[in-house]
């Protein structure tokens, strides 16, 4: 074998080895920063820096613990500037359905949804499988941004990725004792941030009671009965919808502004999808122009006590859904033809 089939050979063999961390890394990422696009760059730009430095790469230490310092460091500088991301309700008081105006905020105020598949790594443990998707979801990752970088990093390798305190200050560059004092502040930051926790009780996989929930939520969804949907919702529902900081609380809120500022929803149709560890769904609503149905928002459950607590719609489609690998248009089927839909 010639030496530059040899070369490339190894650049191959590299390039396969650092891929197979892309998903683990994208969901370390992700966490740390709350956005999907930066989660994404921030991982590209670790495994460009691997492969560059891949040379001064002494084996000290294993080639996922390297990648993962490299990716700190990544997160680290992009997190200087100091934005925290956040949901509508940790900005602002509910508003009452009499005074709702929907005024946009820019993209970065927003904690962004990220469907599963590309932060959660396939693993064997049923228990480390839950914990990676209670830690994407909504809810932890809105206490994680409240964080200092360094404290959130602590927190992510030590209590999600089950790191030893050795691992994470070698990987920081820092004492044992710095760690555990890191780690101590950070849990007491999200103890008192701690919520009831509206998607505490979300089984993985879905239970029967769960996925009976589902099932009539799309129908009076995709149906519009606020009647039924109104029997699904907790009394002290959410219902949030970034780029808009407005939100809501309360099934009569709710269903009230979906009659009213929000009725071109009726007719709508819901797949479903995988989001943040949670089921949620891609809504279309119908196209009057073209005919057919076209995205319209990413929709993120959350569920406890067999009822809905809170409901997320995520509107930016020209992003989300090719994010999601959804199509950006849907054919009327035959029945919603014959019906005039």
């Amino acid at each position: 074998m010639s030496d530059g089939t040899a070369g490339a050979s190894t650049i191959e063999d590299l390039d396969v080895r650092l891929e197979k961390h892309r998903v683990e890394l994208t969901g370390y990422c992700y966490r740390m920063l709350g956005s999907s696009f930066e989660a994404e760059d921030a991982v590209q730009d670790t495994l460009v820096r691997a492969w560059r430095s891949y040379e001064k790469f002494e084996g000290r230490s294993s080639l996922r613990s390297w990648l993962y310092r490299i990716a700190t460091n990544v997160c680290l500088d992009m997190l200087t500037a100091g934005n925290k991301r956040a949901r509508p309700m940790d900005l602002s008081e509910s508003t009452p359905l009499a005074q709702a105006a929907l005024s946009p905020r820019p993209d970065h105020t927003w904690l962004e949804p990220m469907p599963d598949a590309r932060v959660l790594p396939t693993v064997e443990d049923p228990a480390e499988a839950a914990v990676a998707k209670e830690s994407v979801r909504l809810a932890f990752m809105a206490a994680l941004q409240q964080l200092p970088p360094k404290q959130r990093a602590v927190l992510i390798l030590r209590e999600v990725l089950a790191w030893r305190a050795s691992e994470v200050a070698e990987l920081l560059d820092t004492s044992v004792a710095s760690v555990n004092s890191a780690l101590q502040r950070a849990r007491a930051t999200l103890a008192e941030r701690a919520q009831a926790g509206a998607d505490a009780a979300v089984s993985d996989p879905l239970d029967e009671e769960q996925q009976k929930l589902l099932e009539r939520y799309v129908a009076a969804f995709e149906g519009y009965d606020m009647t039924a949907l109104t029997a699904l919702l907790h009394e002290d529902a959410i219902m949030t919808m970034p780029p808009f900081d407005l939100w809501l609380t309360g099934h009569d809120d709710i269903t009230g502004f979906m009659t009213t500022l929000g009725s071109a929803c009726e007719g709508s149709r819901l797949l479903p999808v995988r989001v943040n560890g949670l089921p949620g769904f891609a809504q279309y609503k119908p196209d009057p122009e073209s005919g057919g149905f076209t995205p319209w928002a990413i929709q993120v459950l959350e569920m406890s006590d067999g009822r809905l607590t809170g409901f997320h719609f995520y509107l930016d489609t020209k992003r989300w859904f090719p994010l999601f690998g959804l199509p950006l248009h849907l054919e009327a089927e035959s029945d919603d033809v014959e019906q005039g839909v």
